[in-house]
């Protein structure tokens, strides 16, 4: 059973997966959107949202705890220059999730998620 278990897996082990979600919160930091299946965006929004919460403290701490995840300097500095001022009288829901359609490959379903301003 699978009660209180949250997250999806996505048929990957866990070190792949952290690096699936660390190049997701680092695209969409740096470009402001991207365009991704509907589970990843779901799941990304949950890094990117807490990543975002954390750095509005703007302090030693919460510059470390962006550096794992971020993992382009200047995308960082990006985010405590530009994003946390946009960003910081908004109390949550950084992120927009709009769904654009199946890919043709395989009618998985897509989605741009972007930063809200």
């Amino acid at each position: 059973m699978r009660h209180l278990k949250s997250g999806r897996k996505f048929n990957r082990d866990t070190d792949h997966r952290k690096a699936l979600m660390r190049n997701l919160c680092t695209s969409l930091l740096e470009s402001g959107r991207i365009t991704t299946t509907e589970a990843r965006a779901k799941e990304v929004r949950r890094y990117v949202e807490r990543l975002i919460t954390a750095a509005k403290a703007d302090d030693l701490a919460a510059r470390r705890m962006v550096a794992q995840e971020v993992l382009k300097p200047e995308v960082r500095e990006k985010l405590f220059a530009n994003l946390i001022p946009r960003l910081a009288e908004r109390p949550g829901g950084y992120t927009r999730i709009m769904r654009k359609g199946p890919r043709l490959g395989d009618a998985a379903p897509m989605v741009i998620i972007e930063i809200v301003d």
